[in-house]
């Protein structure tokens, strides 16, 4: 089986990176944590600009048709640039979830993606059993779970109240309302399902945007190592430093094929896929965690301080590792899966 990535897909991951490095740089992340909302519509419009709201909108409405694996390797570059903007949970979970309701829907389907594809449009999307909800201030659709029901509220009909963050660049809000036969767009079966989904999907885009995390943390030590000098030599040199950078380097190979492998599984609807997401999560965590910590060991004390640009990618890795089913919880459903029988262990069937 081949598990490369095809020539487009790497060319349009390589064009995203350099727009983001370029763009979405250290210094206008800290510009957006002056600003009330702590988002660019500048910067919103430049994706817009882009194509990257239209990505997974089916092509019905307006947009490309492209699917998890598709955006996998972009959410991946959303991690590394640290973008503030919900661009990743509008792609890979909301608009997946508005595209699933059924067809007594379809005038909202048609109205909202629409909307999104063309970027006029942003969704906030509630993880189901989290009561805080990100960038529900700069939606113009909440999709809200009350049980099972998925609702699609609109911002004049909640009450949010803002909820400080370990990372800055996050805006988090607590929602107030009202569910009502108005508002509900799925229930029963049919809700339970699409929210298990948008779970697998906001892992998945979570686990996604750690890899890239990890990658940068590595990047910004080994350059800060590289300049800084003791004994007359680059710290960076030093074998103890070389082992911390190594580490992590390991566990981030590692965590690719866990990631990849979840992406095609979701995208080709694959029975065992909410594991494989699962195993994803755990594997770009671990990735992501050690190398927040070696990281910080191999920029000494200056690790620590607010104006090296570590911790802005530090502090988005340890809020994504909890969001979208902790550790605990991805842990919980493995051990499940394996001592349920449903997976098939072995060298051909794991990695």
């Amino acid at each position: 089986m081949d598990f490369n990535f095809s020539r487009d897909q790497l060319l349009f991951q390589d064009n995203v990176r350099h727009f983001l490095i370029n763009e979405v740089t250290p210094e206008r992340i800290r510009e957006l944590w002056q600003i009330e909302s702590g988002r660019s519509d500048e910067l919103w419009a430049q994706l817009v600009e882009l194509g990257l709201t239209a990505l997974t909108v089916p092509e019905a409405y307006g947009g490309m048709g492209m699917n998890e694996l598709d955006f996998v390797l972009l959410a991946q570059e959303c991690g590394y640039a640290g973008l503030p903007e919900p661009l990743v949970e509008t792609m890979l979970v909301g608009v997946p979830l508005l595209a699933g309701l059924d067809e007594r829907h379809g005038a909202l389907k048609q109205d909202w993606l629409g909307r999104i594809a063309e970027g006029s449009a942003r969704l906030a999307v509630a993880e189901p059993g989290n009561p805080l909800v990100s960038d529900a201030h700069v939606a113009d659709l909440l999709l809200l779970a009350h049980g099972d029901e998925v609702h699609a509220v609109e911002p004049g009909a909640v009450q949010l109240t803002r909820n400080v963050s370990v990372d800055p660049a996050r805006q988090l809000f607590q929602v107030s309302w009202t569910p009502s036969p108005a508002t509900c767009v799925a229930s029963g079966e049919h809700g339970r399902r699409l929210w298990t989904e948008a779970v697998d999907r906001g892992a998945l885009g979570s686990a996604a945007q750690m890899l890239g995390l990890a990658k940068r943390m590595v990047d910004l030590a080994v350059d800060y190592t590289f300049e800084r000098k003791q004994f007359g030599k680059p710290v960076g040199s030093f074998q103890a430093v070389k082992h911390l950078m190594a580490n992590v380097a390991v566990q981030i190979e590692f965590a690719k094929g866990p990631l990849y492998r979840a992406a095609y599984a979701i995208a080709e609807q694959l029975p065992n896929r909410s594991v494989l997401v699962s195993h994803a999560k755990l594997a770009t965590s671990e990735a992501a965690m050690l190398a927040a910590k070696n990281t910080i060991q191999a920029h000494g004390a200056m690790g620590y301080t607010w104006e090296v640009d570590l911790h802005l990618f530090m502090k988005r890795a340890w809020a994504l590792d909890k969001v979208w089913g902790d550790r605990g919880a991805h842990k919980e459903r493995i051990r499940t899966a394996l001592f349920d029988g449903r997976c098939a262990l072995g060298a051909g069937q794991t990695f």
